[in-house]
C-alpha cells in the first residue's frame, strides 16, 4: 500500500474545498478548546498558589479574546493553503485583521478598566488617586481607540493624511469653541496632581468665602460656606488663584481671641485669665498649649491676643463665641476693666456758652 503524501491531501483537499472548510473549521474548534483548557488550568493553579483576585480576573477576560484569536489565526492558515489565488482572499485576510484588531482592543480596555477598579480598592485611602483614575482609564481609552481606528484605516489602505487634515480643522474649531471647558479640565488636572486642597478641606477662596469643599469635579469645585450656600468655581480660576487652605497638612487650626484691658491692669492677672478662659473649652487642644501674648500698645488700651489651637476648622465660630463669653465673665467677676475709645470735648477759654 501507497503512503499517501502530504502534496497529495492537499491536492484532493482543494478539490473537495468544503470537505476542506470543514475540516479546517474542526481544526479551529479543537485549537480554541486547547486553549480553554490551558487557561482553566492556569487559574486554577493561581487560585491555589496565589490567591489575587487581579490576576484571576485578568486571566479570565483573556481566555474569550485568546480563543476568537486562535480561531481567526486558523483561519488565516487555511485562506492561505485553500485560497491562495482567490480573487476575495485579500479581502477576507483583512476582515480577519480586523475583527482582532477589534477583538485586541475592546479586551485591552476591558483589562485597563478591571486593572483600575482594583487599584482604585487598594488604595481607598488615597483620594487623590482613587480620583484620578477614572479620569486616567478614560483617556488610555480614548488613545486605544485611536490606535485601532488608526490600524484598521491601515489595514484597508484608507489615507490618514487627509483624515488628519480634516481633523486638525476640527479640533482647531472645536478648540476655539470650548476653551474656557479645556481650561477648566487642564485645571481640574492640575487641582489633581498637586493637591493644593482634598474634599472636606476648609478653604478661603479669593472672594472672602469660606467653607468645605464637598467636590472636585472635571470641571469644578463646589464648597459649602457656613451659611449653607454652595459656591462652585471653575477650575480654571481654582488653580490660578491663591487658596488658602485652612485645614493644610497639619490637622489643628489656631484660633485668635483679640481684647484690649486698661493701661493699669497687673499683665500678670491679665495674662493668667486669658489662659483660664480657656480651661473649659473641651474643642481646645492640650497641645500645642493655649498662650496669652502682649502684642502693642493701643491708643487707649494694652492689646492682647489669645491663641488657642481646635482640631477642626469648622469649630473656629462655636469655640471663638465661647471664648470670647468666657474673657468677658472673668475679667468682669476679676474687675480687669476692658477700655473703650472715649472723646472729650473741651471748650476754648473766651467762647461764649450756647
Amino acid at each position: 500500500m501507497e503512503a499517501i503524501t502530504l502534496k497529495e491531501i492537499t491536492k484532493w483537499l482543494a478539490a473537495h474545498q468544503w470537505v476542506a472548510v470543514l475540516a479546517l473549521l474542526l481544526g479551529a474548534l479543537v485549537v480554541a478548546w486547547l486553549v480553554d483548557h490551558i487557561f482553566r488550568r492556569l487559574i486554577a493553579a493561581l487560585a491555589q498558589r496565589r490567591p489575587s483576585r487581579l490576576d484571576q480576573l485578568l486571566l479570565t477576560h483573556l481566555r474569550w479574546p485568546v480563543q476568537v484569536t486562535a480561531f481567526l489565526l486558523v483561519g488565516q492558515v487555511g485562506l492561505e493553503l485553500f485560497l491562495p489565488r482567490h480573487p476575495w482572499r485579500s479581502h477576507l485576510a483583512n476582515l480577519l485583521e480586523s475583527l482582532l484588531v477589534v477583538l485586541w482592543a475592546a479586551a485591552m480596555v476591558r483589562l485597563l478598566r478591571t486593572f483600575f477598579d482594583s487599584l482604585g480598592h487598594r488604595h481607598q485611602t488615597n483620594p487623590a488617586l482613587v480620583r484620578a483614575l477614572p479620569l486616567l482609564n478614560n483617556l488610555v481609552t480614548v488613545v486605544l481607540a485611536l490606535a485601532g481606528m488608526y490600524w484598521l484605516l491601515q489595514l484597508w489602505g484608507i489615507s490618514v493624511a487627509p483624515l488628519l487634515a480634516s481633523a486638525g480643522i476640527a479640533t482647531a474649531a472645536v478648540a476655539l469653541a470650548s476653551k474656557d471647558t479645556l481650561a477648566n479640565f487642564f485645571g481640574g488636572v492640575s487641582i489633581f496632581v498637586d493637591r493644593p486642597y482634598a474634599q472636606g478641606d476648609y478653604i478661603l477662596l479669593p472672594g472672602g468665602e469660606r467653607g468645605e469643599v464637598v467636590r472636585i469635579g472635571v470641571r469644578s469645585t463646589r464648597v459649602l460656606t457656613r451659611d449653607d450656600v454652595l459656591v462652585t468655581v471653575p477650575n480654571a480660576e481654582m488653580a490660578n488663584s491663591k487658596i488658602i487652605n485652612e485645614s493644610g497638612e497639619v490637622p489643628r487650626f489656631r484660633l485668635r481671641a483679640a481684647v484690649g484691658v486698661a493701661y493699669d491692669s497687673d499683665l500678670d492677672q491679665v495674662e493668667a485669665a486669658l489662659l483660664e478662659a480657656v480651661a473649659g473649652v473641651p474643642e481646645v487642644l492640650a497641645q500645642p498649649a493655649p498662650r496669652a501674648r502682649f502684642r502693642r500698645f493701643g491708643d487707649s488700651a494694652l492689646e492682647y491676643e489669645l491663641l488657642a489651637w481646635v482640631e477642626k476648622p469648622a469649630d473656629r465660630g462655636r469655640v471663638l463665641h465661647q471664648i470670647n463669653r468666657n474673657i468677658y465673665s472673668i475679667f468682669k467677676q476679676q474687675g480687669i476693666q476692658i477700655p473703650f475709645p472715649q472723646r472729650v470735648v473741651h471748650q476754648p477759654a473766651g467762647t461764649p456758652e450756647a
